[in-house]
């Protein structure tokens, strides 16, 4: 058997069953050109694939083989690659939004193309109802998935010894690199400069896991404080694979097993596989609303406001820079700025979802999706569209000596928390380095539930 490994979202050798295949094989990955071509030059996530692409090639030498890097269209590396020699298949981790499963199917036609699901933990078409149509509303999804995780769901999960299976690698042969592939790919050869990175950012996913464990006791406490490190850090491990998802769950498992309450950070696992399940079964969702007739309203100079972070609501602001310096941003505040964003100031959320999709680190097609329609009250399982969050009240809460903001708007860190945290008070103030708020909350919620309302018929 000869076989093309074609590395995606599993950029990683330890427990990755792409390595327990048998027979001839040629691990590859491709710079898809048809993805790179809406990237700015200067996108630090490339960066972040190239380094784990570097970390992997180094990884599967150690095992004997060699992965050859390719640039170009998926379908036109398949086509060349089958010009050059036989292959029997081409085997891959999964990858369920509209554009991966429709590039799959492309290759598909010229190979069989064998799906190894590594990607969440259960597949998207295997938590249904009883009628077999897909779940809506996500506590019972949780109730399911939880029964069925703990009914030794997937034997690859947990077999007859109560022990999550890990992957060991098969008797490989490697099939040589061909002409095309590029030993070590230079980045500023496909047009990308490479990007600083934090620490953070270059740290292992051992690393993480050992940080987070520190820290997993108090997750439920913690996590929503903007200026405390609260949550695991592990999200863009999990978006490129370099951490697999039964990795985590049996590092999950073993903290359980000291008394630590794993079930707040195992919910939001399972928020993950239910908007991939709801991705995976309506992707229209992708641009279209499932409820309500919002279409928002377009103002270029809002949506400019928005993504420069001269909005003058401080903790909108503090967001937008965190994720224009960095790639990362809070999960609270990816919350409050999108309630801002669809509610405060009617924007389209296709627009949101866009500017957060070119700069997210850890940008997932279905999460970043359905969180938005969440925020804007149109999605499957939607935050009610009276629910609008109060940017200012919350701050108070989750931010109260404004640490967050500080960080990220230091030309605010002679303005006191209590003036920053109240909206009347800081519209009296004139700071020359800072803008007057482009809305009030008030009366923006206000004119918000007046326009939902009359659309909800």
């Amino acid at each position: 058997m000869r076989r093309i490994l074609w590395f995606r979202r599993d950029l990683r050798v330890l427990d990755n069953p792409l390595l327990s295949l048998e027979g001839e094989v040629l691990p590859i990955f491709i710079f898809d050109i048809d993805i790179l071509s809406n990237l700015r030059e200067n996108d630090r996530r490339v960066t972040l694939i190239y380094n784990a692409l570097i970390k992997l090639k180094a990884s599967l030498e150690q095992q004997g083989l060699n992965l050859a890097l390719f640039y170009g269209k998926p379908l036109d590396v398949f086509q060349w690659l089958l010009s050059q020699g036989n292959y029997d298949e081409v085997c891959a981790s999964g990858d369920y939004d509209p554009y991966a499963l429709e590039r799959d199917r492309n290759v598909s036609h010229l190979l069989p193309f064998t799906y190894l699901h590594d990607t969440y933990i259960f597949r998207p078409d295997e938590i249904l109802k009883s009628d077999g149509t897909p779940y809506q509303v996500f506590t019972p999804f949780y109730n399911r998935a939880k029964s069925l995780f703990n009914a030794e769901h997937m034997r690859q999960f947990f077999p007859s010894d109560q022990k999550l299976i890990s992957f060991d690698y098969a008797p490989l042969h490697i099939l040589q690199a061909t002409r095309h592939s590029v030993s070590v790919l230079k980045l500023e050869a496909i047009g990308f400069t490479p990007q600083i990175l934090t620490e953070a950012q270059l740290s292992s996913p051992e690393e993480k896991l050992s940080a987070f464990a520190e820290k997993i006791e108090n997750y439920s406490k913690n996590r929503d404080y903007m200026a405390l490190e609260g949550t695991s850090g592990l999200s863009s491990d999990l978006r490129l694979g370099t951490l697999s998802i039964r990795t985590l769950l049996r590092w999950l498992l073993k903290q359980k097993k000291h008394g630590i309450d794993t079930e707040p950070f195992f919910r939001q696992l399972i928020f993950r596989d239910f908007y991939a399940m709801l991705l995976y079964h309506f992707p229209y969702l992708s641009q279209q609303n499932f409820r309500y007739p919002f279409k928002g309203v377009p103002n270029e100079a809002f949506f400019h406001a928005f993504c420069t972070a001269q909005t003058g609501v401080p903790v909108v602001d503090a967001g937008i820079q965190e994720l224009l310096q960095s790639g990362e941003m809070h999960n609270r505040v990816r919350m409050i700025c999108a309630s801002f964003f669809t509610k405060n100031l009617l924007l389209p959320w296709q627009w949101g979802e866009t500017f957060f999709a070119d700069h997210l680190n850890d940008y997932d097609a279905a999460s970043n999706i359905l969180s938005w329609q969440w925020s804007a009250g149109t999605g499957v399982d939607p935050q009610p569209y009276f629910r609008i969050f109060n940017p200012y009240t919350q701050t108070a809460k989750f931010d109260a000596h404004a640490v967050y903001i500080y960080k990220w708007l230091p030309q605010l860190t002679d303005i006191t928390p209590k003036i920053l945290h109240n909206e009347d008070l800081l519209a009296q103030l004139s700071i020359n380095t800072y803008p007057h708020p482009i809305v009030n909350h008030k009366v923006s919620s206000h004119h918000a539930l007046t326009y939902f309302k009359s659309i909800q018929n």
